[in-house]
């Protein structure tokens, strides 16, 4: 089985903490991923709203080479793939699939040129907005205007489809999702959101966005902050697997994968402590009777198509 998490932000988190991707006190490090088979982990470069307005850029190169140097140190256990043959090869070697992307369209500081260049450094995805407006879209948090994707932001879907990359819309404001699900000519991810019938926290999906990514062929990766899970935030199992049903009820079995938001959350659900705890999520499934070709496309195959559709 291949997992693929869709979202962490645990390259930020060890450049605050002056911990190490080897082994720290986080939710994920190597020696917890290299107990996999195979895993794929997305890398995020956050861009927090007090950098977004001033170096945004600057900030966003400090995080890639952060990950580029924890890269170089454990080059036995872990390779960056730029796309799906890269991971192919990742796995076969027994390496840890990084795939880097980026949290906050301000890293574009409103240049298509920037786009193409963290291209080549490797960026395979971008999550347009935080919470927040940008040069790109509103995010979630404006809720008066929630407006929709700007001028550049159009330009910025279309250019991301030209070369390869994974078009991101958690954190995007609804209009904004809609513009995108009618811009994209590729499927498209949000890479950690959940489903706002069970929880209706604004950063998860009404059931019309859901089906909108499912005609799309794109992917929903499950977060596992407490809050967008149940509305008292006390999470356990139990109340993730509430969301993986609906979905899947909603959707079948091809919109559905993880997206724990590790190391970008300060609380997780009871029984799900870090990146070792899949398998008791897993365990839980098949407790539920879910088949065994199901859970491989929850658990990484799902957005491992999408990778392959899109990522050149």
């Amino acid at each position: 089985m291949t997992f693929v998490d869709a979202h962490c932000d645990t390259i930020t988190t060890i450049m605050k903490t002056g911990g190490a991707l080897k082994s720290n006190t986080g939710h994920i490090d190597l020696d917890r991923l290299k107990k996999y088979d195979s895993f794929v982990q997305f890398f995020a470069a956050f861009i927090a709203p007090e950098q977004a307005k001033m170096g945004a850029l600057r900030r966003t190169l400090d995080i890639i080479d952060k990950l580029y140097r924890e890269i170089e140190i454990n080059n036995n256990d872990i390779m960056l793939c730029r796309n799906y043959n890269d991971i192919v090869n990742a796995i076969s070697s027994r390496k840890v699939a990084a795939v880097l992307t980026i949290e906050g369209g301000e890293a574009l500081e409103g240049s298509l040129s920037v786009l193409r260049m963290l291209y080549q450094l490797g960026v395979r995805a971008i999550t347009l907005t935080w919470n927040f407006r940008n040069q790109i879209a509103d995010g979630v948090a404006d809720e008066v205007t929630n407006g929709g994707l700007t001028p550049f932001g159009r330009q910025v879907v279309a250019e991301m489809n030209r070369l390869g990359m994974m078009v991101d819309v958690s954190h995007l404001s609804e209009a904004g999702f809609w513009d995108v699900i009618n811009l994209s000519s590729a499927p498209i991810i949000a890479s950690h959101s959940n489903a706002k019938k069970i929880c209706g926290h604004s950063r998860n999906l009404t059931d019309e966005q859901l089906l909108a990514l499912k005609k799309n062929g794109g992917v929903t990766g499950i977060n596992l902050y407490p809050f967008f899970i149940i509305n008292d935030g006390k999470a356990e199992i139990k109340h993730v697997i509430s969301h993986i049903e609906h979905i899947v009820g909603l959707t079948g079995e091809d919109t559905l994968g993880l997206g724990a938001d590790f190391d970008g959350i300060d609380e997780t659900p009871a029984g799900l402590e870090g990146v070792q705890c899949f398998p008791d999520l897993i365990n839980e499934l098949l407790k539920l009777n879910y088949s065994e070709s199901l859970i491989n496309k929850i658990a990484g195959e799902n957005f491992l198509r999408v990778i392959k559709t899109v990522v050149m």
